[in-house]
């Protein structure tokens, strides 16, 4: 079946609200040779070039692709997943060094079938950095990487490990892999960290969350030191009183500050804000709610600002039922900046990308005229 590239550059301009913002389709994909469903949001370059993955098409045998958009709104395949000994499948978000070379996971494929971390330079070469086994390394690896400054690489998989719940891993800069910590369930562990990446301190400490594990078995909020030291910051409780099965990337700021979402419980049972101070404190900064002036269900945690504003999008409600970008103040208060609607895209599980003047970028899963996903900007 012969696929073509067709490239749309659309803009939609909403009226939102009273503050006159813009919200624009930048790419409709076709689920042909160019990709489909991008899910876990886009990064960004000095000249403004996105840059992401999708989970599928691209040439035959279809198992994604890595892209790049430019300013214009043209889509550029930097490289097309083959399976084995290539990934496929990747749906986790990429990380870009100084020399423009990009980073990143497939779940699958790699010469065992159980997920890859590979390196695309500026030229377009694929190298697969490992493969993993899915045996004591790990397997299907649903989370993205993070980058030091000495260019070592720091990930996690979801599963497989030691004890079966997953694996923190590092690759140094000559390619050799090294698990950090390989995931107990239970507490005081976690199990299972699902999409996002890890987030990394200016002294070398990983932090992140799991979907499962804890004292409620409801997942975790961790530390991981520079000496390989494990601490369970918080384990969330369930219920009403607490969050349950945090996903995504957490978001830290200068005080040492560390905030999330989870995608469910609550006092509405729809997600929660989170909000766990250095000292180990939980403050929920926001229940959200099953309605259309509010969002639910939110999987890609939260990008935070300079003024302490966090920034998120979650996969339902909002005006249109089809999920929302929101903004959330230092005061606490939540402000939808745009609703989803089936040509803006769906299915909105990834992070967000914001710029230092304002501009936010994403990604729908799902919908757009295509039915294979949208990259969206939002403009205040």
């Amino acid at each position: 079946m012969r696929f073509v590239v067709l490239t749309v550059f659309r803009l939609l301009v909403f009226a939102a609200l009273a503050q006159g913002q813009t919200f624009t389709v930048l790419y409709d994909f076709t689920g042909g040779s160019d990709g489909g469903h991008p899910y876990a949001g886009v990064i960004q370059d000095s000249s403004g070039k996105l840059y992401g993955t999708a989970e599928f098409g691209g040439s035959s045998p279809y198992y994604g692709v890595v892209f790049e958009l430019n300013t214009a709104g043209k889509e550029t395949v930097l490289h097309s997943f083959a399976g084995n000994p290539d990934g496929e499948y990747p749906f986790t978000p990429l990380v870009r060094d100084n020399k423009g070379n990009l980073y990143g996971t497939t779940s699958e494929g790699g010469s065992s079938s159980y997920g890859a971390v590979f390196r695309i330079d500026g030229a377009g070469h694929e190298t697969v950095l490992h493969s993993f086994t899915g045996r004591n390394d790990g397997c299907y690896p649903m989370q993205g990487l993070v980058r030091d400054t000495a260019g070592n690489l720091y990930g996690t998989a979801s599963f497989c490990g030691f004890f079966g719940y997953g694996t923190i891993f590092k690759i140094d800069r000559a390619g050799t892999f090294t698990v950090l910590h390989a995931f107990t369930d239970g507490s005081p562990d976690g199990a299972g960290p699902y999409y996002g990446h890890l987030t990394m301190d200016r002294s070398g400490n990983l932090y992140g969350v799991t979907g499962g594990g804890g004292n409620s078995n409801y997942g975790v909020l961790y530390e991981l030191s520079r000496k390989g030291t494990f601490t369970m910051l918080h384990g969330f409780a369930g219920r009403r009183a607490d969050g349950c099965y945090p996903l995504g990337s957490v978001a830290r700021d200068k005080a040492g500050n560390l905030y999330g979402t989870t995608n469910s419980c609550g006092s509405n049972d729809r997600g929660i804000i989170w909000e766990v101070s250095k000292a180990g404190k939980e403050t929920i900064l926001h229940h959200f709610a099953y309605l259309p002036s509010d969002g639910c269900d939110p999987g890609g945690g939260v990008t935070l600002d300079s003024e302490g504003n966090l920034y998120g999008v979650t996969l339902g409600c909002g005006a249109n039922y089809g999920g929302a970008l929101y903004q959330l103040s230092p005061d606490r208060t939540l402000t939808l900046l745009h609703s989803f609607d089936s040509p803006d895209g769906g299915g909105l599980d990834g992070e967000v990308w914001r710029t230092k003047k304002g501009e936010v970028f994403g990604t729908g899963y799902c919908c757009g005229p295509s039915d294979y996903g949208t990259v969206w900007s939002y403009v205040p």
